[in-house]
């Protein structure tokens, strides 16, 4: 497999590996070898860019500092500590996975390890393999089942220490300690390349306008992220709908403004971007979605799941069913994942509301309001923004959080997430701890039920990113303010630069221009 190189070596753990111990404190090999340790780690969830480097800084943490210790993968993501089907990991396997994108060197899994019986077989798994720590690569609820796991091998006395990793490409899992989770920053460029594509395409063909749906289920950072990148007409933002208890119908009618302008100016085209889980942000369909979910929680076949609706649902939820497309209604039906989560990826909501502005403007072209064109073209940017090969920051960020994971472990820490900080300085200049999983959670409605979870971030409309873009959206929607990143760079001047949502969550403004 052909490598890109360049980023495998620029970690800030840079800063524990220069540190020479002492004579006092140096080893024999004999005595390193009694300092051995056997981890293992595992890849849970969705996909993003940077996985395999996790595991390559863990490696070389392992290979650095206790020299002789194992590594083992488990594979295909929890369920493979439940089947203790695992791999050991070596320098040589390693060397073909560093700076690429996937989790295919172990795999990964949506399987949650949370019931008593579940529990009990990962205690022992971990105990029978003598294994001294655990690390969980995930999102909020991988990294909430993190904090389970130890809570429980802590209760049994085991030695085996568990520590997240922060993975999503949805940008959601971030805090305080947390400035953001692996995976976004190269997401979000891919995805800005294939904007400026259709930008340029909207801009030479001049007649379609592009409805393009991103990955994103509860917050829009990766829909605000590529705005900013890309300069869109519209671009639609979960939180602020919410906020301010916007209908689907006051959507479809700024998307149909926007058009309604640009076609007096005789521009018929544009881009209009739409986080994939917009639909359970517009208040009206989000209480629609919740008593679903609580309906379907206990039905199992077709007949059940019809009568369920059409004879348990509110009134008012099932009005705004009702007034569904078919297409839709089918869709918010279907199996929900293994967390209890509506399966949003599957909702067409760039075809509604294409649907919906297309209703909206003939209703306007027959009142005398609108003479332009109007023709949309939909799209769904997901699955292609989580297996790239790594920017350079993911590729850095990565490695550090997977040599720091290792430290934390031989420090005997458990219950903690891995985290670096001061990621708009250089990577050698970045700092690195641990951060408590449990201050990061809340309780949430789950298939019925209460429990603690991992609390989502979601965008901050007072906060800085939201701040730009409100700041610069109105003279993107009339005017060809189009901006075409490109591909992913890994060198050159634009290869270190931060995204645009953490420069201006971190104050470095320097390095971006949003104009």
């Amino acid at each position: 497999m052909a490598l890109r190189g360049g980023a495998e070596g620029a970690t800030a753990a840079a800063s524990l590996r220069s540190e020479e111990p002492s004579k006092s404190s140096r080893q024999t090999g004999q005595e390193a070898a009694g300092n051995c340790l056997r981890i293992g780690i595992v890849l849970s969830g969705g996909q993003a860019a940077g996985g395999h480097n996790v595991i390559g800084g863990l490696l070389d943490y392992l290979s650095e500092r206790h020299p002789g210790s194992q590594l083992i993968g488990f594979k295909d993501g929890p369920g493979g500590i439940l089947k203790k089907s695992r791999m050991d990991i070596t320098e040589d396997i390693m060397a073909e996975f560093r700076n690429t994108g996937g989790f295919h060197l172990i795999g990964s899994g949506r399987d949650k390890i949370e019931s008593k019986e579940h529990l009990a077989v990962a205690a022992q798994v971990v105990k029978d393999l003598d294994v001294d720590g655990l690390i969980v690569c995930g999102g909020d609820d991988s990294n909430t089942n993190a904090a389970v796991l130890a809570e429980e091998f802590a209760s049994r006395g085991l030695k085996t220490c568990v520590i997240g990793v922060p993975k999503t490409i949805d940008g959601d899992l971030k805090n305080s300690q947390v400035a953001t989770s692996f995976g976004f920053d190269t997401a979000c460029k891919v995805y800005a390349e294939q904007i400026g594509n259709l930008m340029m395409d909207a801009l030479s063909a001049k007649k379609y306008y592009h409805f393009v749906r991103l990955m994103g289920r509860a917050a829009s950072h990766i829909t605000l992220e590529c705005a900013l990148q890309t300069h869109p007409q519209a671009a639609i933002i979960c939180e602020e709908v919410h906020q301010q208890n916007k209908t689907l119908a006051d959507i479809v009618d700024e998307i149909a403004d926007i058009v309604a302008g640009r076609a007096e100016e005789g521009k018929n085209y544009g881009i209009v971007l739409i986080p994939e889980g917009l639909i359970e942000h517009v208040p009206q369909i989000g209480a629609l979605i919740s008593e679903l979910n609580e309906l379907l929680a206990d039905v199992t076949t077709d007949v059940q799941i019809h009568d369920a609706v059409m004879t348990r649902l509110s009134p008012a939820n099932l009005a705004v069913f009702e007034f569904l497309p078919a297409s839709t209604r089918q869709q918010l039906l279907l199996d929900r994942d293994p967390h209890g989560n509506v399966q949003v990826s599957r909702i067409e909501t760039e075809q509604l509301l294409l649907q919906l502005v297309d209703v909206e403007l003939e209703k306007r072209r027959k009142e005398g309001k609108f003479a332009g064109k109007f023709a949309g073209i939909t799209h769904y940017f997901g699955y292609e923004g989580r297996c790239s090969f790594p920017t350079n920051f993911d590729a850095a960020y990565c490695s550090t959080l997977g040599y720091v994971a290792g430290a934390l472990v031989a420090g005997g820490k458990t219950g903690l997430m891995a985290t670096a900080s001061s990621l708009d300085k250089p990577c050698a200049d970045w700092t690195v701890g641990g951060y408590p999983l449990i201050d990061m959670m809340c309780i949430e409605r789950r298939r019925g039920k209460d429990k603690p979870v991992i609390k989502k971030a979601l965008v901050e409309l007072e906060g800085p990113v939201f701040k730009a873009f409100q700041q610069m959206r109105r003279k993107w929607a009339q005017g060809d303010c189009f901006r075409s990143p490109g591909p992913i760079q890994f060198s050159g001047p634009n290869a270190d630069a931060a995204n645009f949502t953490l420069a201006l969550e971190l104050g470095t403004t320097k390095q971006i221009n949003i104009a």
